[in-house]
């Protein structure tokens, strides 16, 4: 069973939080949240609160066991961009980009979710004989 926590508009460039998102696919919850509690890194503040809001979601919502599950995916998605200026001399102004960021973390407790297949209409078996 899949579960999921998105973080919306956070105050971060997609850029710099993808390299560490990278790092964290296939790993134990656990272990990816010791990774998130030790790196220095802005992003890693931020995906840790996500990660931490898909355990609960699984505990709180699905009544899953924190030890089986894995990080099936983290991703990073751009959000909106801010427009802001910088003064500049003689009355000019440089602009400057302040992204956004969404994040999406997927939470597999590896059992495969099996879909029923649709059954074959008795006429066409029928015309195919």
């Amino acid at each position: 069973m899949e579960v999921d926590a998105i973080t919306k508009f956070t105050k971060l460039s997609p850029q710099k939080a993808r390299p560490l998102a990278r790092k964290l696919r296939g790993l134990p919850v656990s272990e990816a949240l010791k990774m998130m509690q030790f790196s220095k890194q802005k992003a890693a503040t931020l995906i840790g609160k996500t990660l931490k809001s898909a355990v609960a979601n699984a505990q709180h919502n699905d009544d899953l066991e924190v030890d089986q599950l894995k990080v099936k995916e983290v991703i990073i998605n751009q959000g909106p961009t801010y427009g802001r200026f910088w003064p500049r001399a003689r009355g000019a102004a440089s602009p400057i980009l302040r992204k956004t960021s969404h994040i999406h973390v997927v939470l597999t407790d590896g059992a495969a979710e099996v879909e029923a297949e649709p059954e074959a209409e008795p006429a066409a078996e029928a015309e195919n004989s």
